[in-house]
């Protein structure tokens, strides 16, 4: 076998020396993609970042005010009321914690009213605070003053649901029912644009129901 040429021994040379070079380009390019990403995952680890996010503004605060007392949601231990509950259901705190006087009134007046084929459902009794102050919020968005709103809903210190001493009954034909019969059982409504608000007032059994206020604006328990 001849020995490679002079020149062909330099090409070769040059050959591994750029083959080298190209090797280390490559290497450090790799190390150089390696480092960067190593440092991004460090930037974004949990130990990097702040402990508690910065406080909201003041107008965000304002934005997420508690929707009751108690800063949960509402139920029926508040006094929500599901569907189809009559004043027998004991189950519902909304019926339990009526006054017990007004509960066995109501009582007594559906057991006639059945004969007739009218149920005594309810839409709302006892409230919780909390329940009432939501309504109350819910009514000032509605009517756009609290001064309107009160023709409607009571606050929670004046409310006759609150104290377990009112019901509002659902279905035109247990109110036009009462509106005939309830004297009778002391149950009157109180309020003339809520034909649905009835309360127990024992006098009316003998003298009748009372002179109706045009709406709880009216009522001088309102004012307290």
């Amino acid at each position: 076998m001849t020995a490679n040429p002079p020149s062909a021994r330099g090409a070769t040379r040059r050959i591994r020396r750029l083959l080298v070079i190209g090797l280390i380009v490559v290497i450090a390019a790799i190390a150089a993609t390696l480092g960067h990403r190593a440092r991004d995952s460090s930037s974004s680890s949990p130990s990097s970042r702040p402990s508690s996010p910065a406080p909201p503004s003041s107008s965000a605060r304002a934005s997420k005010a508690p929707r009751s007392a108690h800063h949960g949601a509402l139920g029926k231990a508040d006094g929500l009321v599901p569907d189809g509950v009559t004043v027998f259901d004991d189950g519902i705190p909304a019926v339990a914690n009526l006054r017990p006087a007004l509960l066995e009134a109501l009582r007594r007046a559906a057991t006639d009213a059945a004969h007739d084929g009218v149920t005594f459902y309810v839409n709302s009794g006892w409230r919780s605070p909390g329940y009432q102050d939501q309504l109350l919020r819910q009514a000032i968005a509605r009517y756009g003053s609290e001064d309107a709103a009160s023709r409607w809903v009571a606050t929670a210190a004046t409310s006759l649901h609150v104290s377990g001493d009112a019901v509002d009954l659902g279905r035109s034909d247990a109110t036009a029912w009462l509106s005939r019969h309830g004297a009778g059982y002391g149950l009157c409504q109180i309020y003339r644009n809520e034909p649905w608000h009835y309360e127990l007032r024992t006098s009316a059994i003998d003298r009748g129901c009372p002179h109706m206020y045009a709406d709880p604006t009216q009522d001088p328990r309102m004012k307290q």
